[in-house]
């Protein structure tokens, strides 16, 4: 053990780690979810456990799933829950582009004639905040940027864990923060202002509502999880990095192979301008024209899964490394032969997302929650900040932005514009609890794959190693990213074009 390891914070996440992985392996954690889930979704049943929904006014009521109905919603159900799993096809997808990819040895070229020379501190700093602009790209950066990024670290003699920590600290803790509007933006926007029209039906809020904001937090979020990846998590996984080497020299099969790629990029890159840039690009929202929501921004995973086949193609074919057609499909085929176990987690954790969602346990404590944050009252600043660790914790029962708050705009919007407090101000507050515990929920559909990824490198990781490797930067950027607010409101700086802290 390292000299570092023997500091009081590192002796509490060793801790955290050791109970963590004490529990099941993943896949029977979430057999046994499952089955809990069910027994609770009976007793609370039984108790007569509800809530009133905030916008129809509804009773909403937890169901019982061992009910004759529930059993056959279970029944017919299983297969769908997971073929319809989002992340089981998202996952798949990318990983056969990138498996050509990789078999061909584009990527390893692509790191010895790039990012391999960056300083230490500058790669940590690259790969979180690329993480962080993946979000503009929906989950591509959970199937494509994660994964890559144990292969930068581990290619520089560091632990591919450490990538992947970096990276999934900024793809999942930094998915409210952005250079750029994304979808999220839109939808975001659109239930604020469903909220804000209990009150004013003439408010509108934009999709730049909080772009100021989201702009200053990128470059927070960048910051803060490269500082924790350097201070707190490198030191814990010191022991099992391996010995920087320098990378060979690229040989001049394998410069043809780049400066094939090369090509293939600017005519990707052409074609996608031509497509998406002009105001009726096939690639845009046909009834809007925007880029949002558009199959640009839908299919970013297939068009980079595509990319990605097609460039390890043209590499490995001008190298000489592929001969024929097949070995294209070779490298697919052994990309996938790799996420079996995935598979099977994948199966189970999409059972009991949906069993969870059937039993309405986790609307009504949603619910109850917001009316209990609802009844304390407090001043404007306590109240966001309180709001922030009030979303942060929901965040912790359910997983989808946009789902809770759906839920929860109806209530904290209407409620915080009596108080003087803009809709774009609650929402931004929402944002940033959200974000920040992503990383250290089991419930987040994303979290099994990422515990996939690391026992790539490491059998005996698991969820508990995640959770502990993840959680100082939860605390970190739930901290800083709170600090930021407060200063934004001190000094009532606008969040958005048009869009100010108080009404």
């Amino acid at each position: 053990m390292t000299k570092s390891q023997h500091t009081l914070s590192h002796r509490a996440l060793n801790r955290i780690e050791t109970i963590g992985n004490a529990l099941p392996h993943p896949t029977m954690l979430f057999v046994y979810l499952c089955g809990i889930v069910l027994a609770v979704s009976l007793l609370c049943a039984l108790m007569g456990l509800e809530a009133i929904h905030p916008v129809t006014g509804e009773v909403i009521r937890a169901t019982n799933l061992l009910s004759a109905e529930g059993l056959r919603l279970i029944l017919e159900r299983t297969v769908t829950n997971f073929t319809h799993f989002a992340p089981l096809g998202t996952v798949l997808v990318a990983i056969m582009g990138i498996g050509v990819a990789e078999h061909s040895g584009l990527i390893a070229a692509l790191l010895r004639a790039s990012i391999l020379k960056a300083p230490t501190g500058l790669l940590t700093f690259l790969v979180v905040f690329s993480g962080v602009m993946s979000s503009i790209a929906a989950d591509s950066g959970y199937v494509v940027l994660i994964p890559l990024a144990a292969i930068i670290f581990q290619s520089a003699g560091r632990n591919p864990i450490v990538g992947i920590a970096a990276a999934f600290s900024g793809v999942s803790a930094g998915f409210s923060a952005n250079l750029l509007i994304g979808p999220l933006d839109a939808i975001l926007a659109g239930l604020s202002t469903e909220g804000a029209a209990l009150l004013d039906n003439s408010y509108r809020v934009s999709a730049a509502g909080n772009y100021y904001f989201i702009l200053a937090s990128t470059f927070l979020v960048s910051l803060i999880g490269t500082a924790v990846t350097e201070r707190f998590i490198a030191p814990r996984f010191a022991e099992n990095e391996g010995v920087i080497e320098q990378p060979a020299p690229l040989t001049l099969s394998e410069r043809r192979g780049l400066k094939g790629v090369a090509i293939v990029t600017l005519v990707v890159a052409a074609l996608l301008i031509a497509a998406v840039v002009p105001d009726q690009g096939i690639l845009r929202n046909r009834e809007t024209g925007t880029v949002l929501d558009s199959p640009f921004i839908n299919g970013i995973v297939t068009l980079i899964a595509l990319y990605a086949a097609l460039s390890g193609w043209v590499f490995g074919y001008l190298s000489g490394k592929f001969t024929g057609s097949s070995d294209a499909i070779i490298g697919m085929e052994s990309s996938m032969a790799t996420m079996a176990s995935y598979l099977v987690l994948m199966f189970f954790a999409a059972q009991f997302v949906n069993y969870f969602a059937w039993s309405q346990l986790g609307i009504i404590s949603a619910i109850n929650g917001a009316a209990l944050l609802k009844a304390l009252n407090p001043s404007a600043t306590v109240l966001l900040v309180s709001f922030v660790v009030f979303a942060a914790l929901i965040n912790l029962l359910v997983g989808s932005a946009s789902a809770k708050w759906a839920l929860l705009a109806p209530v904290f919007v209407p409620m915080l514009m009596l108080a003087g407090i803009s809709p774009e101000a609650t929402q931004v507050a929402y944002r940033i609890g959200d974000s920040t515990t992503n990383i250290i929920t089991p419930l987040m559909p994303y979290f099994g794959v990422v515990v996939a990824f690391a026992q790539k490198y490491d059998r005996n990781v698991g969820i508990g190693t995640i959770i502990a490797t993840m959680l100082p930067y939860t605390i970190a950027l739930l901290v800083g990213w709170s600090v930021l607010l407060a200063l934004w409101i001190a000094f009532d700086l606008p969040l958005g074009p048009g869009a100010s802290i108080f009404l």
